[in-house]
């Protein structure tokens, strides 16, 4: 049922656009796509996430729009895209995707420090085990009482700066070095590979 495949390029995204004839199972050609997919996605580049947006018409339209401030932050202005905007146009019904660019994307910077962490005994191998496992959530099986099962799950998934300041690094020689004693912790910017302007 596929009557034309187009893609459109950027700086870190691209997107294919899949017509399919009327009168075809819209359901069932995206489960084609999701097979596909799932064959290619070993393929690709890491780090690159193939996923399938929503079902949308080539009749409807592209809007852009500008969100701008002139007290606001670049990045304060992105979170508002991401978290308030972005959400609220999704809940309209008719518009099936809305896509956030430019500004700057809020994520942590982990700056070590090589002279504390040498005096700590603390290797940078060490350093980036512990931030990786900084946040997540883990099962912990079930427990069996009174003839019901009880699901246990340790929830550690946090976005607060104090809470990654206080991770608690492994030491050699025992004792206790938390992540704010061997490295500048701080919320920064995520690396641009691209932008957005308004109005030239």
């Amino acid at each position: 049922g596929l009557i034309r495949l187009r893609s459109v390029s950027g700086v870190g995204l691209s997107v294919l656009y899949v017509e399919f004839d009327f009168g075809t199972d819209i359901f069932r050609d995206r489960q084609q796509i999701a097979e596909r997919i799932a064959l290619v996605r070993d393929r690709l580049p890491a780090n690159v996430a193939p996923q399938m947006g929503p079902i949308s018409s080539i009749m409807g339209q592209i809007l852009m729009f500008a969100v701008t401030s002139d007290t606001a932050s670049p990045m304060a202005v992105r979170e508002a895209a991401d978290f308030i905007i972005r959400p609220r146009l999704l809940a309209i019904p008719g518009i099936a995707q809305v896509i956030p660019m430019g500004g700057e994307v809020r994520q942590f910077r982990i700056s070590p420090d090589p002279a504390a962490m040498r005096a700590y005994g603390i290797s940078l191998d060490a350093l980036e085990k512990a931030v990786a496992q900084f946040g997540t959530n883990s099962g912990g099986g079930f427990a069996d009482h009174g003839g019901r099962e009880f699901l246990i799950r340790n929830i550690g998934r946090t976005l607060s700066l104090d809470d990654l300041k206080g991770l608690v690094l492994p030491r050699p020689a025992g004792g206790t070095v938390f992540l704010q004693q061997v490295a500048q912790v701080d919320y920064a910017a995520r690396m641009k590979r691209g932008d957005a302007g308004y109005m030239g």
